[in-house]
This record gives C-alpha cells, sequence and structure tokens, in this order.
C-alpha cells in the first residue's frame, strides 16, 4: 500500500474533511463514496448535524485502500472486502496506538508518578 502512504502525506492535516475533499483526494466522484460506504463496513464516516459526512484522515486512507484494492488490484468488491478486512486485523494486531495494552502501561506509570508525588508531600 505505498500508494496510500504517498498520497496521504500530500493530504492537509485537518481533523474533518467533506466528501467533495476526499472524492478529490482520491480522484473519484462522491456518489462512488456513498456507494462504498454501503459495501464497506470499516468506511462509515460520522455525520455533523447537518447530515454531512465528515472523513477523518483513517477514513481516507480506508478509501485509498478500496480504490487501490478495487482499482489497481482489480479486486471484486467481496474480494476488497475480505481482503481490507485482513489489513485492518494485522495492522490493530501490530499494536496500535490506543489498544487496551497502551493504556495499561501508560497506567501504571501515571500511578508511579502519583506515589512518588505522594510520597513526597
Amino acid at each position: 500500500m505505498e500508494e496510500v502512504d504517498r498520497v496521504m502525506k500530500a493530504v492537509p492535516h485537518k481533523l474533518y474533511y467533506r466528501i467533495g475533499e476526499v472524492a478529490k483526494i482520491a480522484k473519484v466522484k462522491p456518489y462512488v463514496l456513498r456507494y462504498w460506504e454501503t459495501e464497506f463496513k470499516a468506511m462509515v464516516p460520522p455525520k455533523s448535524r447537518s447530515n454531512q459526512r465528515m472523513y477523518r484522515r483513517k477514513d481516507i486512507e480506508r478509501v485509498l485502500m478500496i480504490k487501490q484494492l478495487l482499482y489497481k488490484k482489480r479486486f471484486t468488491i467481496e474480494g476488497a472486502r475480505k481482503r481490507l478486512n485482513e489489513l485492518l486485523r494485522s495492522s490493530e494486531a501490530g499494536g496500535e496506538a490506543g489498544s487496551p495494552s497502551d493504556f495499561s502501561g501508560l497506567r501504571r506509570g501515571l500511578e508511579s508518578v502519583r506515589d512518588l508525588l505522594r510520597a513526597e508531600a
């Protein structure tokens, strides 16, 4: 997924992106993104109060992964869905930030700092 990494480096850093912005980044039409939302459970961006899709960086990465699987590697929708799930599972197994094991180590560190501060007081 080198192409995904290359494109993501050029994406401006923002908290949320609208569907038109994501369509331009991925070079697909907005209706394609809406269709992919129905086919890929991993790609469901939250919606604003005005019911606009608000994509995050991880959503854009997934859009680019789906595009690469469908257009470059010529997967079917079903094949791309399975491969995307495999890729996402393998990235989660790699110890992505925010996993429970990350927080348990952080918690132990904070508890030791707390104990040190209490001992000094």
